[in-house]
């Protein structure tokens, strides 16, 4: 009896600390994880943020052309 009471301890100590590896290894993989994400929200928002500047210089970009144009039609239409 004594004999199998301590086998069985040692099985359970065993596998507790394969328990406690498994454990530590999730958690680096989270810590991984977690930094990961960090670093790809940065890279949305920054992709966002020159998405949205180069889109507000292309709109003002066709202003300045729609507004050239203007100009240059009224003084066509000046001179003739």
């Amino acid at each position: 009896m004594k004999e199998q009471l301590e086998k069985r301890l040692a099985e359970l100590k065993a596998e507790f600390a394969s328990g406690q590896k498994v454990l530590a290894d999730l958690e680096a993989k989270k810590v991984n994880l977690q930094n990961t994400l960090l670093r790809i929200s940065g890279a949305i928002q920054a992709l966002e943020e020159l998405q949205a500047e180069t889109e507000t210089q292309q709109t003002e970009e066709t202003q300045i052309e729609e507004g050239n144009g203007v100009v240059s039609q009224e003084l066509i239409e000046q001179n003739s």
